[in-house]
């Protein structure tokens, strides 16, 4: 496995830098591999939560080589939007399938429904399964403005009492999604999409969390580096006992030498 070339903490936030992408993904693949492996020790079976767009390719590419007994594994995801079916080139649902799922044909998944017929229902039920599958390992990224999962800053809460919710997308979050690629224009983007809340994701046991690229350079500096607020929601993974963010240089230029351990 590879190894970091750096590494940090602050508050409870492990930060490890990796050389090239490739080698960060493999390194999160191999650490959320033995954590199922080991949770499936301990108690039979395991919870898992993935995230999808593009900062997830090397992440998931990795995971699906590991030795993982996934019959025993539990899988839910981050958030889906509202209106696309599964058939859509930009749906989390058929992200999932196609890059991961459909190969390692997990024990059970649970897909968030973004056309469901009754998106507020479809929240309360889907945020009723996580209640009664508690979390062991969430696999998560962090969007350019800093959101995590679709909470993005004029709608993040880091008290909100569901567990998934509707979200309204900003600006900068549509933006992001049309710039990787995952729409033909901006007015294509929907405006809303189902989300885990913040609280539901810091219920994880573990979180992993995986960035790339320099284009989230700023959105990293400010997770580690600014206010633990909603400006930067992701800022809040310092405060998280077992978390882990994984990094490569270009996403972790921002970062001072004196920062490192």
């Amino acid at each position: 496995m590879a190894q970091p070339i750096k590494t940090l903490r602050k508050e409870q936030l492990e930060v490890k830098i990796f050389r090239t992408i490739d080698d960060m993904g493999n390194a999160s693949a191999v650490f959320v591999a033995q954590n199922l492996q080991s949770v499936i020790q301990e108690k039979g079976s395991a919870n898992l939560i993935l995230a999808t767009g593009s900062s997830q390719f090397s992440f998931l590419d990795a995971l699906k080589k590991q030795s993982i007994d996934w019959n025993r594994i539990t899988v839910f995801h981050l958030d889906e939007y509202i209106g696309l079916t599964d058939q859509h080139p930009a749906s989390f649902r058929k992200y999932l399938k196609e890059r991961i799922l459909d190969n390692v044909k997990p024990a059970k998944i649970y897909f968030l429904n973004g056309d469901a017929p009754d998106p507020e229902q479809e929240a309360e039920q889907y945020g009723k399964l996580l209640l009664a599958h508690p979390t062991d390992v969430a696999c998560i990224g962090i969007g350019e403005n800093g959101h995590i999962a679709f909470n993005d800053p004029p709608i993040a809460d880091f008290n909100d009492t569901k567990w998934v919710k509707i979200a309204d997308l900003d600006h900068a979050c549509r933006m992001q999604q049309l710039g990787e690629g995952w729409f033909a224009t901006f007015d294509d983007v929907p405006k809303q999409a189902l989300s885990l809340t913040i609280p539901s994701i810091l219920k994880s046991r573990l979180i992993s969390c995986v960035v790339p690229e320099g284009r989230k350079a700023e959105a990293v500096y400010n997770t580690l580096y600014g206010a633990i607020s909603t400006d930067c929601p992701a800022s809040i993974l310092r405060t998280h006992p077992n978390s882990v963010l994984f990094l490569e240089t270009e996403s972790a230029c921002k970062i001072k030498e004196q920062h490192f351990t």
